[in-house]
């Protein structure tokens, strides 16, 4: 059954009045009484009109849609196995699972290395991003994990320098960069820096590449979010006058005097900033392409996103024809920052048909002996299992995982706990582990010993939670891959998992759980 949040959900901060009754296609009150306040949607769209199309409050959530798809991976369930090994001799002294070996290595050339088969897909401009960068940055480098700087960073920055229209110094591009760097180690790990369309006017992917030494660039199609360019608020009118100035969407008018006049006596308090949506072209891609190797670009990533199944079949035809190294595929409901609640909600592919139809394609352009790159799929990943599923829907094809807001939330409340400790206000739920970060984070003694006290000492609260949390992910996926008598990525295939339902197995072509092994168990059972 498909439900949707209609007129009340917890990311508007809107309600019905009479919660258990609530008329299923509209969302709204069974009775709709003369002298509500407007709690619901509707109501609160009577007095803050569009503002309430987007989540709220801005700058200290992340969101992702409530729509419940007919199918989705909770439909698939994981194989395991009594007999054999493959990728480890099949010995029980050798075959246990801190034994599976979770590095990827991806790229034309196989140059890019990473220690754990995920990568944050792009985590740009919003508020949420900035304001959780440290242990984001730290974090993915520690463990040597890919980490994408999303759109619209240069443009949002105040103290970037931009010269006859194009970029040639920046603040929070270049700290972001060197961060990620600073912590990274042996080589593995990514940083890698996204561009949309205001930031290909800006030069900022040639920016990267010349200045900042960045290898990794990629161009970006769109998200599982939305359907249109970023969007992020904007408190400060200066601020706001100077988006407009660089070229962006800004609502409404930054520069009208009554527009001015109304922000100042509080009529609103945030302005809008937008991206534009892109115009792809065949043309204009390969042009693209073209030139950012001319940069110096060593490898290049598209992310697209849940657009219908055509636009999938462009982005990776376009991959394979121009031999770029991850095309990243972003199914519907996703999102991190300020994507719109309601499209958030409806538009789009949902991941476990996007992703089928991408391994369908896939296999269509291997069958020609064409080049197909390394795939990553995102859309609402975030623990071991769903991991293992989306690799073995997509194998081979597929090498990599894209999390964001699963990340996030780990940077964040890392982040939280740390401020308790410095108050010595730590939570009673937390406070059982004890009172400093040696005793809550159970990675830190290894990390302490891994990369001495004094570097431990620096490292932020906000850099651990993530690093803990990739340390669970790590460790929850070694033993469901050992289960599975598979043990390195490489090895994972669609025959590791089965469908739950006939619809699941329709849609993905994985086989129904009644149907797996029939042929081979029958041979058994003759001989």
């Amino acid at each position: 059954m498909i439900i949707s949040k209609v007129n009340a959900s917890a990311a508007t901060l809107t309600k019905n009045r009479t919660e258990d009754s609530v008329v299923p296609t509209s969302g709204m009150c069974v009775t709709c009484v003369d002298g509500c306040i407007g709690m619901c949607e509707i109501g609160k769209s009577a007095y803050r009109g569009h503002e309430v199309i987007y989540p709220q409050p801005f700058g200290v959530i992340t969101t992702a849609g409530e729509k419940r798809y007919p199918v989705d991976y909770s439909h698939f369930n994981i194989m395991g196995t009594c007999v054999g090994a493959h990728g480890i001799e099949a010995d029980s002294d050798r075959a246990i699972f801190p034994n599976v070996n979770l590095n990827v290595e991806f790229g034309k050339d196989k140059g890019i290395r990473f220690h754990c088969p995920w990568i944050i897909p792009g985590i740009g401009s919003t508020a949420i991003a900035k304001n959780n960068w440290d242990g984001l940055a730290i974090g993915s480098a520690l463990v040597g994990t890919g980490l994408t700087i999303g759109e619209n960073v240069v443009g949002m920055d105040p103290e970037a320098v931009l010269k006859d229209g194009r970029v040639v110094d920046t603040v929070d591009l270049k700290r972001r960069v060197n961060l990620y760097r600073d912590y990274q180690r042996d080589g593995y790990g990514a940083i890698v820096v996204q561009a949309n369309i205001e930031d290909t006017r800006l030069g900022v992917q040639e920016y990267a590449i010349e200045k900042l030494g960045v290898e990794c660039v990629e161009l970006k199609w769109g998200q599982g979010a939305k359907d249109i360019g970023g969007e992020v608020k904007i408190p400060n009118l200066k601020r706001a006058q100077m988006l407009a100035k660089r070229g962006y969407i800004v609502l409404p008018d930054p520069f009208d005097e009554e527009v001015i006049k109304a922000f100042e006596r509080g009529s609103f308090k945030e302005f809008e900033r937008h991206s534009r949506v892109g115009m792809v072209t065949e043309e204009s891609f390969a042009k693209r392409i073209e030139e950012l190797r001319a940069a110096g670009a060593k490898y290049i990533f598209l992310k697209t996103g849940a657009y219908r199944p055509v636009d999938l079949a462009r982005a990776i035809s376009f991959a394979s024809k121009y031999r770029l190294d991850l095309l990243t595929v972003d199914g519907a409901g996703g999102g991190t920052g300020m994507s719109p609640w309601r499209m958030m909600n409806e538009w789009g592919v949902p991941p476990v048909e996007l992703h089928s139809l991408l391994h369908q394609y896939a296999s269509h352009l291997a069958g020609k002996g064409a080049y197909v790159p390394t795939l990553a799929l995102a859309g609402g990943f975030s623990f071991e299992d769903h991991i293992f599923k989306g690799l073995a829907l997509g194998a081979p094809f597929v090498k990599l995982i894209g999390m964001a807001r699963g990340p996030i939330a780990a940077a964040m409340v890392g982040k939280t706990i740390g401020r308790t400790i410095d108050d010595l206000q730590v939570p009673v739920y937390i406070e059982r582990f004890g009172n400093s970060k040696d005793e809550i984070f159970v990675t830190a003694s290894s990390l302490r010993k891994e990369i001495g006290s004094d570097e431990f000492d620096k490292l932020p609260t906000g850099a651990l939670g993530l690093y803990t949390y990739y340390e669970r992910l790590s460790q929850g996926l070694r033993q469901i891959m050992a289960g599975s008598r598979k043990f390195s990525i490489d090895n994972i295939s669609r025959n590791d998992i089965t469908a739950l339902t006939p619809d699941a197995s329709r849609i993905s072509g994985i086989d129904y759980i009644m149907d797996m092994d029939k042929g081979e168990a029958l041979n058994i059972l003759d001989n």
